[in-house]
């Protein structure tokens, strides 16, 4: 976290560089693909969980949760067979004006119950095998890990589209054979989440399977650096709403859960910019 955030403050850093720019025409971004990978730091807010099957139907309230990234080294950060453990950014996107872009990408959050934590209930629960029988009316309860683990950390996968506009401030010039641009940005999304969901209730078998689980939508800001108009770095400010209706919690498929909350994502990412139909503009 501490790396991302020193990364933006660069990033904000670079406009007080200003006087020694030289500003010109404005990009012609239109035709042209993106791509990129990075990684993120997330906050998630309290949610209430609300789990139902044949044998209970219970609510636990304000349900803290935190992610769960993987320290930093050059394996598995940059080791293709291994790049998907850490919690990471990817996005295809396409510029339809000279500003404007759509994009199709993967969020891959892992959310984790703080486990141990102690938590009000509502509901009903009918497992003498549990220990945990009875009718519960906001008493609370300790989620030690015989009675509830329950992470998505396979992860919290926001499956997005966006809509992008990106604004050319000042190109930097300061040396003849460097060219370099600072951009900002700003969007919208709307998703699906496709979480694989590692929950155990009441010591039940867990199902760790990929499944549409609901729907996020999201909005952003963030800064840009473009080097030599083909690669960039890019540092991203995200929050958003997810809503899961649906999470798989045990093989038995009577068994479900529910929750919503709002997320604060960090990211940091690089990637490249790249031509795939002359602009008229372009051809000049």
């Amino acid at each position: 976290m501490k790396r991302l955030f020193i990364f933006s403050f660069l990033f904000l850093s670079i406009a007080g560089f200003a006087q020694e720019t030289i500003t010109v025409e404005a990009k012609h971004n239109k035709g042209k693909l993106s791509f990129y990978w990075g990684w993120n730091r997330a906050l998630f807010s309290n949610s209430d969980i609300h789990f139902s099957g044949s044998d209970h139907d219970f609510i636990l309230h304000d349900v803290v949760a935190y992610d769960r990234q993987t320290p930093f080294s050059m394996d598995p950060y940059f080791n293709p067979a291994l790049i998907t453990i850490p919690q990471t950014n990817v996005r295809l996107g396409y510029f339809i004006t000279d500003n404007w872009e759509i994009s199709i990408g993967v969020d891959h959050m892992k959310y984790v119950m703080s486990q141990n934590q102690y938590v009000r209930i509502d509901g009903y629960i009918n497992s003498p095998e549990s220990g945990y029988s009875g009718v519960y009316n906001g008493e609370e309860i300790q989620l030690t890990e015989d009675f509830l683990t329950f992470e998505h950390t396979d992860g919290l996968n926001y499956v997005n589209f966006e809509l992008n506009r990106f604004q050319n401030l000042v190109q930097f010039n300061r040396f003849s054979n460097v060219n370099i641009d600072l951009n900002v940005l700003g969007g919208l999304g709307l998703g699906m989440l496709l979480p694989k969901s590692n929950v155990m209730l009441f010591g039940e078998n867990r199902n760790d399977t990929f499944h549409v689980a609901g729907y996020g939508m999201s909005a952003k800001i963030g800064l840009n650096i473009t080097i030599y108009d083909y690669f960039f770095i890019q540092s991203e400010l995200k929050g958003g709403y997810i809503n899961m209706p649906d999470i798989i919690t045990s093989t038995n498929n009577d068994y479900k859960a529910d929750q919503d909350f709002t997320y604060l994502q960090l990211n940091f990412v690089f990637g490249a910019i790249f031509p795939i139909v002359k602009s008229n503009k372009d051809k000049k």
